[in-house]
């Protein structure tokens, strides 16, 4: 019996508890027993950048966790978010894992997939589209490297504004955005099955036609969710334990 696939998103490491992270290992520990391959659609940290070869050693047992499924045999797929778009050579030479920074095809448990992490997509997020080219212009890039990397993470930190999202829960704007341009990528392409995303931290699972689905893993902030994706069955979206007990069936939109 093939091994299912499984799908999270905006853990925002780094803006979360120590607790979410030993929560997030693991679920990376279930991974690697129980699947056949990971993706994470963005925004895996609150904030990565490469100074060639200084990384940000918070995030440590992450990585080595991440470096241990990969090298067991379970494939890692990071789409780059607006917090983490600026992966390279330690994320997929060290820790082993498949990066993209833009929009991408794949397979999700045989499944033709379309994955994006959602921002600036759609018909909202206008102002950060405009934003969005300018933060991975080369020049900026450059720019922000030519800084010391503690004065970048103070930068970072201070423009996040991740736990403010988390306490207001403002995101159902953005997450009708994303379904509608979920919606418009499978009307447009009729051999396209699931549409992924992340960005909104709104769990969403919607059979749009039969056997075709856009999903949306939420996020690690509030909803400690995650899609357990099979070739023979729909997807299920789950609720990982943040301080242990049992996993359970989550509801979505």
């Amino acid at each position: 019996m093939a091994k299912p696939h499984f799908i999270a998103s905006d853990v925002h490491l780094g803006a979360v508890p120590r607790s979410t992270e030993r929560a997030f290992i693991r679920f990376l520990e279930h991974v690697g027993a129980e699947g056949a391959a990971l993706l994470l659609a963005g925004d895996l940290f609150d904030f990565w950048f490469e100074y060639g070869e200084i990384i940000h050693g918070k995030h440590f047992r992450v990585l080595a966790a991440l470096a241990e499924l990969v090298e067991a045999g379970v494939p890692v797929t990071l789409a780059g978010g607006n917090h983490d778009a600026w992966g390279g050579p330690f994320l997929r030479d060290e820790v082993g894992v498949i990066f993209h920074r833009d929009s991408f095809h794949t397979s999700l448990a045989g499944r033709a997939a379309l994955v994006a992490h959602g921002d600036g997509l759609g018909t909202g997020d206008l102002k950060y589209r405009t934003l969005k080219r300018f933060l991975r212009s080369p020049l900026t890039v450059g720019a922000f490297r030519a800084l010391h990397p503690e004065l970048g993470l103070r930068v970072a930190r201070a423009v996040s504004g991740t736990e403010d999202h988390a306490a207001q829960g403002d995101t159902k704007g953005r997450a009708d955005f994303l379904e509608a341009w979920a919606r418009a990528r499978l009307a447009a392409d009729g051999a396209l099955e699931v549409v992924v995303c992340g960005h909104s931290h709104e769990p969403a699972r919607l059979e749009v036609a039969p056997g075709r689905w856009y999903l949306n893993a939420g996020d690690w902030l509030r909803s400690f969710t995650y899609f357990r994706m099979t070739a023979d069955a729909a997807p299920e979206l789950l609720r990982w334990p943040a301080a242990g007990g049992a996993q359970r069936s989550a509801s979505a939109r």
